[in-house]
């Protein structure tokens, strides 16, 4: 490693490892269809829904994920690795005036999340290698972004779009999701184009994650909890690049 990249590094962990007040707990299961549609019905009578819900109670959620040359994100999560991170480009429904770039990391088994608003002019500039305006905005994350593309290769990998259900409960910033649908496409110069092809990839089953912030209420941890039912790693990123 090269005494600048040993620099970025050691800057990222001393900034990342300084917000550590706002990393969260997270845990995921893969559960079937007919216990998520028990599961469901269980958390709309218990739990407000996000405010973003359409009339179904759900929206969908698209992302461009991106990674370098030898899959460093996708080895590291299979690996289990102690620290790591990924970049996405991400949008809901099918409003694409609305994108943003997202770094999402994991420290100590804990996780947290940077954004920054990215307009789709820029996303198609970004993927036609037009990357120089990522450090004229001045935010931070497009620049590290930016470094991240120069300095290991970052480029886009996979397409993955899923319908989200959400529920929240204030007492411990609990935010609990229910993942189904999941879908993966092609044609990844063309995002955030709606009309991509996309097919399966979830085996029929729905992801379900909990978030929360330093407890976990009893309720939210009685509500969720099934017969048998144990965390597990689950990366909706992994499943998709399945098919490369």
């Amino acid at each position: 490693m090269t005494m600048a990249a040993a620099t970025t590094e050691i800057q990222d962990m001393t900034t990342e490892s300084s917000k550590t007040n706002n990393l969260r707990h997270e845990i995921k299961h893969r559960i079937s269809r007919s216990e998520d549609l028990v599961l469901s019905q269980r958390l709309a009578k218990l739990f407000k829904r996000d405010k973003y819900a359409g009339p179904d109670g759900d929206y969908r959620v698209t992302s461009l994920y991106f990674d370098t040359p030898y899959d460093s994100a996708l080895r590291e999560k299979l690996d289990g690795i102690n620290r790591r991170e990924k970049f996405r480009l991400r949008f809901y429904g099918t409003d694409t005036s609305f994108i943003r770039l997202e770094k999402k990391y994991k420290i100590n088994g804990l996780c947290g999340k940077k954004s920054a608003r990215i307009t789709k002019e820029q996303v198609q500039k970004l993927l036609c290698g037009d990357i120089g305006f990522l450090l004229d905005t001045g935010d931070p994350l497009l620049a590290e972004f930016y470094s991240k593309i120069k300095g290991k290769g970052l480029g886009p990998k996979t397409i993955v779009s899923y319908d989200r259900e959400a529920f929240l409960y204030e007492a411990g910033n609990v935010r609990i999701t229910l993942d189904r649908n999941i879908r993966t496409g092609l044609g990844n110069t063309n995002f955030p184009d709606t009309g991509i092809f996309m097919m399966p990839a979830d085996d029929g089953e729905t992801v379900l994650e909990v978030k929360y912030d330093a407890f976990l209420p009893e309720i939210v941890r009685m509500s969720v909890q099934g017969a048998g039912r144990q965390a597990e790693a689950c990366s909706k990123y992994a499943v998709c690049r399945r098919f490369d």
